[in-house]
């Protein structure tokens, strides 16, 4: 793979599971965020980590970003600060603007002001997940939005030999079972009565806070591929 020169505009999950990524696949990678605790994380791994405020057209043109292959804008819930940065970043000729949509108008409007990518996580995640599962692919942390992911949870102690059906998850946890992988292959339609196995991974999808409430009450040995933080 070639190395290629990025910018990550916006560092809340979304934001850091991309540069994360970016970072393991050998690339440099420019990172942007005006808040300073967050860029200060990124200080020693990333290419360059600035704060600055994206919605300040002197500020933003000042960071030399049209040499960049790429700009990514993770802004999260401000749909404001990232039509703007996204208006100035494509003025100004950068080349490839990739841009995370909150919502149908947000994408819209992105659209319209002349994004190159829109990133709709629910709709992208569905499609990358269908070709990981199909070609057994080992699947890491995956966010769908601040607030949502799937994860892959190990099989504990206290639920083995228990079936699907008994551990509710739906009804206890509000989450959703989106397959089990067993000996090297994954099952995305499990019958509820499946009695789980040492090994197995559940892969599984919900809130967050849900997520973390079901692996403090059922998991101890649990583990993700979840990129550090």
């Amino acid at each position: 793979m070639a190395k290629r020169q990025l910018a990550v505009i916006g560092l809340g999950q979304f934001g850091r599971g991309v540069t994360d990524t970016l970072i393991k696949q050998g690339h440099d990678v420019l990172v942007i965020d005006k808040k300073e605790r967050l860029v200060s994380d990124y200080q020693a791994i990333a290419t360059h980590a600035v704060v600055a405020d994206t919605t300040e057209e002197n500020r933003l043109k000042s960071l030399g970003l049209t040499n960049f292959d790429y700009v990514i804008v993770a802004i999260g819930e401000d749909i404001q600060a990232s039509i703007l940065t996204t208006l100035i970043l494509k003025d100004m000729g950068v080349k490839n603007v990739w841009v995370k949509a909150i919502n149908k108008n947000h994408s819209k409007i992105l659209s319209r002001i002349g994004a190159d990518y829109i990133i709709q996580p629910e709709k992208d995640i569905a499609k990358r997940l269908v070709n990981q599962l199909l070609h057994n692919h080992i699947m890491d942390f995956i966010e769908l939005s601040d607030d949502h992911s799937i994860v892959e949870v190990k099989v504990s102690d206290r639920l083995v030999n228990r079936s699907i059906e008994a551990i509710d998850l739906r009804g206890l946890y509000g989450l959703s079972l989106i397959g089990i992988r067993h000996n090297g292959k994954v099952d995305i339609n499990p019958s509820p009565y499946y009695l789980m196995q040492p090994k197995d991974v559940l892969i599984i999808l919900g809130r967050n806070r849900s997520i973390q409430k079901f692996k403090k009450v059922e998991v101890y040995d649990e583990f993700t591929l979840k990129a550090k933080r």
